[in-house]
């Protein structure tokens, strides 16, 4: 397929840079509520089975020794929650550290919280 542009308007991945990978895919499994094999879990990079045409891939670069993680304050990207409210507690009934409590404008709500590796991640109802 030629097109007048080579570069899609298209996300297909996000990846997010770990310091423990099986850590990592237990925390996004449990958050997800998927049931994971870690002994399935090998470096450097693990693709997280995710609805719809974007994935996600962990990645702990076991193959880049001058790799130094930096966490971002700001999201990378956001889980869909069509339940705010609920989501919120679910998050908090799991001890997940919320960093960003709920606001909202007009109908669209969303929250952040963080991953083991200081990664913030929304929760958005949109």
């Amino acid at each position: 397929m030629t097109t007048k542009y080579p570069i899609l308007n298209q996300m297909n991945g996000i990846f997010v840079h770990v310091s423990n990978l099986r850590n990592s895919v237990k925390w996004y499994a449990d958050l997800l509520g998927l049931e994971i094999d870690l002994s399935l879990v090998k470096s450097p990079v693990f693709n997280m089975p995710i609805s719809g045409t974007t994935s996600l891939t962990l990645d702990d670069h076991t193959f880049d020794p001058d790799f130094v993680h930096h966490a971002n304050a700001s999201p990378l990207f956001n889980f869909y929650a069509p339940n705010i409210d609920e989501a919120y507690q679910y998050v908090q009934d799991k001890g997940i550290q919320i960093v960003r409590e709920t606001e909202w404008v007009g109908d669209t709500a969303w929250f952040n919280v963080q991953d083991p590796d200081g990664n913030v991640i929304m929760i958005c109802n949109c």
